[in-house]
């Protein structure tokens, strides 16, 4: 690849790819919990679906449970993402929550990585792109389409797309019908794979394609603690296991 990206101890964007777990607990009380019980598995960076928190509507309470939560980690990376309603998320709100709410917790300086999604006003996009890098917080942008999967072309546009606009890390996940669809999915990252880009098949017919990245060159994979965020993620552990195989023999001649 171009580039890496050192984000404290974990480097995205060689060897493995790096296994992210999202937390999905509604209530303060359960996000805590949830982020002990995460310092119990083998993972490398942490993603708050914060559109599962039933106090997502109200910023200032978004921001103190933010505060606890990265208590609790310990140092893993993290990961702020509002999954809208239209890309498969749990909550559907007005483009000025989503980009206030953005952009106030950029401002913290609490996170890591923001999730902004490729598909919003492209003004808007740029804006919370320039903010995050001037807070030294890194940006995957990313598109997510639980329907279909697109013709090869087009993955490829978003991606690119993603990249012109100043996305760290282009992120789009998919949904096969077939293994054609699939592949089509992977011959998509194999071009661009010249740097970080995420990119996934959903459901049991796309789960090849969390398990691949380091063959066709999607940097972080997402698996499951409890409760999925999305359809086909598995268990750390075995995930971890399956990595890792792959990774030993990958480079072997």
């Amino acid at each position: 690849m171009d580039h890496t990206l050192k984000i404290k101890n974990v480097v995205i964007g060689e060897g493995m790819p790096k296994i992210c777990v999202p937390m999905v607990g509604t209530t303060l009380t359960e996000l805590t919990e949830e982020a002990e019980q995460l310092l119990t598995l083998d993972l490398d960076i942490v993603e708050w679906r914060v559109d599962f928190f039933e106090s997502v509507e109200d910023i200032e309470k978004v921001k103190e449970a933010l505060i606890q939560i990265k208590e609790k980690l310990k140092g893993i990376p993290l990961i702020f993402t509002f999954r809208s309603a239209e890309e498969g998320g749990e909550r559907k709100v007005a483009q000025d929550f989503y980009v206030a709410l953005n952009k106030a917790i950029i401002e913290t300086g609490n996170i890591d990585i923001v999730d902004v999604e490729l598909f919003n006003d492209e003004n808007d996009v740029k804006m919370l792109i320039d903010l995050a890098h001037r807070n030294q917080v890194y940006v995957i942008l990313s598109n997510h389409d639980f329907e279909k999967t697109p013709p090869k072309e087009e993955l490829v546009k978003r991606l690119r797309k993603a990249i012109e606009l100043g996305g760290d890390i282009p992120k789009i996940a998919v949904m096969p019908k077939d293994a054609h669809d699939v592949l089509r999915l992977l011959e998509a990252t194999l071009e661009i794979s010249s740097r970080p880009i995420v990119t996934m098949a959903m459901a049991g017919q796309g789960v090849i394609s969390r398990l691949t990245g380091e063959v066709f060159g999607s940097c972080i994979t997402f698996a499951a603690a409890n409760k999925p965020s999305a359809p086909g993620q598995i268990g750390v552990a075995e995930l971890r296991n399956v990595l890792q195989v792959i990774h030993e023999n990958v480079n072997r001649k």
